[in-house]
């Protein structure tokens, strides 16, 4: 594994180890698994200046595929035993419980999604099916089809359900993009089947069966009790994905022109962050811009752009994630950023800029 990639497995992979020994012992484990998902993080965006390296595109990346690989199987495994544990089956504490109730979800929200995120845009089957099972294990397996066939497609426009419009609290937003990015991929899916030569079964039937699957798993588990800590981790961790998007196009649209066409996706379509530590945790997911602009292009090789090329998070993904639940300070924060933002792109040589 080469050096740069370590950091991405050390980042990602220690907090598996310490839910995993927080959901059969409890006690510390199960608030250290808490402290470096929240406290930890912060503390290292905010105190390393470095900017994660970036791989050549052209790299072989099967250990970064196995990296992705690792982390799916991972998931697999925590989240059962964390349902188990939390519900009664592992005798650890009420204290314990909340701690790694709360560590569990932001970890499935913020590390599992990044990672299933990256699955799903690779053209291996074994891994999108990987990345497509963890978003049904999280019972938003539409987001498979949405995120690919909608939001790349549609971003920063109206059509998107998953861009925030300016002004948008999250509140507003998170109902808005849920059923919307339901209906929508469906919609694609339906008229996908429609024009293919083949006869192909809409994956729909997949995500729901799945869901009822997964609910019955839970079930089996511990009971009724076991069902109802599972959902608060599903709602938990959906919730972080969508701050996620809420965040990283919130108040950027494209223009629409006369023919009712929008402009080409760009870097400035986009909110993207420099930060170290997350940028590992989360697989690079805070380089949105070149994402993007390159949906295909392994975690390891995603660039930066410059401050004048796309707009800049004042803080971290996660830290403004937390603002955005509070709209009276996401506004004076996120509003201030992008009347600065929206400064830059209007000066006279902006256009040379980007």
């Amino acid at each position: 594994m080469t050096h740069p990639l370590r950091f991405f497995a050390i980042a990602a992979l220690t907090p598996v180890v310490l839910i995993a020994l927080g959901a059969v012992f409890g006690g510390l484990f199960a608030v250290l698994s808490l402290l470096y998902i929240t406290l930890l993080s912060f503390f290292l965006d905010e105190g390393v200046s470095k900017i994660a390296a970036t791989a050549d595109a052209d790299a072989d990346f099967t250990d970064a595929n196995r990296l992705s690989a690792t982390l799916a199987g991972a998931h697999f495994i925590l989240l059962p035993l964390v349902v188990f544990a939390i519900s009664g089956g592992t005798g650890i504490g009420v204290w314990a419980s909340l701690a790694l109730l709360i560590a569990a979800g932001l970890f499935f929200g913020q590390v599992s999604n990044s990672n299933a995120h990256e699955l799903i845009h690779r053209t291996d089957k074994r891994l999108f099916n990987m990345g497509k099972w963890v978003y049904i294990s999280l019972l938003f397996g539409h987001h498979t089809s949405a995120h690919n066939k909608v939001h790349h497609r549609f971003v920063a426009s109206e059509d998107d359900p998953n861009s925030a419009r300016e002004g948008e609290s999250f509140y507003a937003f998170a109902p808005r993009a849920w059923i919307g990015s339901f209906v929508a991929g469906y919609e694609m899916e339906k008229a996908d089947s429609a024009r293919s030569q083949k006869r192909r079964m809409n994956p729909y039937v997949t995500y729901v069966a799945g869901a009822i699957l997964m609910l019955v798993l839970a079930y089996l588990i511990g009971g009724f009790g076991a069902v109802l800590v599972y959902l608060f981790l599903c709602a938990h961790a959906q919730i972080q994905l969508l701050l996620s998007d809420y965040v990283q196009h919130y108040g950027l649209m494209r223009t629409k022109r006369e023919n009712g066409s929008y402009e080409p996706v760009s870097d400035h379509h986009s909110w993207n962050s420099p930060h170290w530590f997350t940028s590992h945790l989360m697989m690079n997911a805070p380089r949105h811009s070149d994402h993007h602009a390159h949906p295909a292009r392994p975690y390891p090789a995603l660039r930066l752009p410059t401050a004048m090329q796309a707009p800049m998070l004042p803080y971290s993904l996660p830290t403004m994630a937390t603002l955005a639940l509070m709209p009276t300070l996401w506004n004076r924060v996120m509003g201030r950023a992008l009347a600065n933002w929206n400064s830059i792109r209007t000066q006279p040589d902006s256009a040379e800029k980007l």
